[in-house]
């Protein structure tokens, strides 16, 4: 039998998006990547999402009938989404009515749940993109208590979707670790295929080509910038930036600081003039993703506050791909993208968050080599070429069990007892030492 990664096969793919695809953030930035290198590589992803968000060119995007709640829907953990979740299994229905796809695709535990079903009515095989947990996502969004019975409930929910499956893509080693072991899935193949960087679109731009977004954006000379990018929200410790944003005022003149995101604008512009640093804070609002790379150009340092442990934290990874020396809580995420190159500093925690920035602000004369050693990190393992190779390859060993082997994961129980795969004829698929296998 030959290898299955040479073989030249071509999927249909269903890609389930239960969320506004295209919005300029996290989990989207990966559906858009992952959706972006399988077309590459001839595959014909077409993602089925919500109303919300903006088409993206080249991209095959269908969404579900327009609704009057339409409006109310906020990003993130929602109760609409048991309105929108049903139209989406109907309108992938009606989709491919005249050709079912190869395999389906699904982001967040919501999607899988509909994969699922879709899985059964078509016998195609369903893998789920996990992101992070569903319930620690809806307790750091605040839509849940950690204490309260619909908590308790909605993690075995979690549990059993997490099951489901025939593969788990997980965005990070950490994840596939808790699925293993904190949630004891029993899923007989979870690889990690983590986020990545476009390393054509984040490098870093030479300052004399930034000049008019500097002017435009009204920034202090001779001041060093501290940038972040990404949702504005407590979970991603946008209150203790600003909290450590005004004690490292405080002590140093020599700091201005670049937030860059949304929602919640308003809240933290309010914030910062509680705090007493609105000359010293710029915040920007939605900055466009094409737009990212470029703006986090004009930053001598960036931040990365987030406080969610089970989450990914894919902005770190195009922070490392302009060549930013980073600061960043100390989250396992944080430490598995940094490694030794980063500055950490203890959760929930704004003086430590404002000791960690200074500290890397007394570090000028290594900006340059740490951040070269950033970058260099990312490209060698957190390219979204690798990512899809890996998750191409998945493709591959789910359908050949679904099509040509009914008890094809038999053989690979021992998995998530040895981490590693048995050496059989099936081998050269994913090999024993791929580090990406839990």
């Amino acid at each position: 039998m030959g290898s299955l990664a040479e073989e030249k096969v071509r999927y249909r793919i269903l890609m389930l998006a239960p969320t506004g695809f295209f919005s300029d953030y996290g989990c989207h930035v990966r559906i858009l990547e992952e959706a972006s290198i399988l077309r590459q590589k001839g595959h014909r992803p077409v993602i089925l999402t919500y109303r919300h968000g903006r088409n993206w060119p080249g991209l095959d995007i269908v969404r579900i009938p327009s609704l009057p709640c339409d409006n109310r829907y906020e990003m993130g953990s929602s109760w609409y989404k048991l309105i929108f979740d049903p139209l989406l299994l109907l309108r992938s229905l009606i989709t491919f009515r005249g050709r079912r796809p190869d395999v389906i695709h699904a982001f967040l535990h919501e999607g899988a749940w509909v994969g699922y079903i879709l899985s059964r009515l078509w016998h195609v095989p369903l893998i789920f993109d996990y992101q992070g947990s569903l319930t620690g996502e809806m307790i750091d969004h605040g839509f849940l208590s950690r204490e309260s019975y619909l908590h308790r409930f909605l993690k075995r929910v979690e549990v059993f979707i997490n099951n489901l499956p025939e593969a788990i893509i997980t965005s990070s080693a950490h994840a596939a670790h808790l699925l293993r072991h904190h949630f004891a899935c029993r899923c007989p193949l979870i690889v990690t295929a983590p986020d990545g960087a476009d390393f054509r679109r984040f490098h870093r731009f030479p300052q004399e080509s930034l000049q008019e977004i500097r002017t435009a954006l009204d920034l202090p000379k001779r001041k060093h910038i501290i940038a972040y990018l990404g949702k504005l929200a407590h979970y991603q410790g946008t209150d203790f930036l600003l909290e450590a944003a005004s004690q490292l005022c405080a002590r140093r003149d020599d700091v201005h600081f670049l937030i860059m995101g949304y929602p919640n604008v308003e809240k933290y512009r309010q914030k910062a003039a509680m705090l007493g640093i609105a000359d010293r804070v710029t915040l920007t609002g939605r900055i466009p993703y094409e737009e990212a790379a470029r703006y986090l150009s004009l930053a001598s340092i960036a931040v990365a506050p987030k406080l969610s442990e089970t989450e990914s934290n894919g902005k770190l990874l195009n922070y490392m791909a302009i060549g930013l020396p980073t600061v960043s809580y100390d989250t396992p995420v944080a430490r598995e993208y940094l490694g030794k190159w980063g500055q950490y500093a203890v959760r929930h925690d704004a003086s430590s968050l404002s000791d960690a920035i200074e500290t890397l602000l007394s570090r000028e004369n290594e900006w340059e080599h740490l951040g070269a050693q950033l970058r260099r990190r990312a490209v060698e393992s957190y390219s979204w070429d690798r990512s899809g190779e890996l998750i191409e390859q998945v493709y591959h060993f789910t359908l050949r069990k679904t099509l040509t082997q009914p008890d094809y994961f038999a053989n690979y129980q021992k998995i998530s007892e040895s981490g590693s795969f048995p050496t059989d004829e099936y081998v050269d698929l994913l090999s024993a030492e791929n580090k990406y296998i839990v």
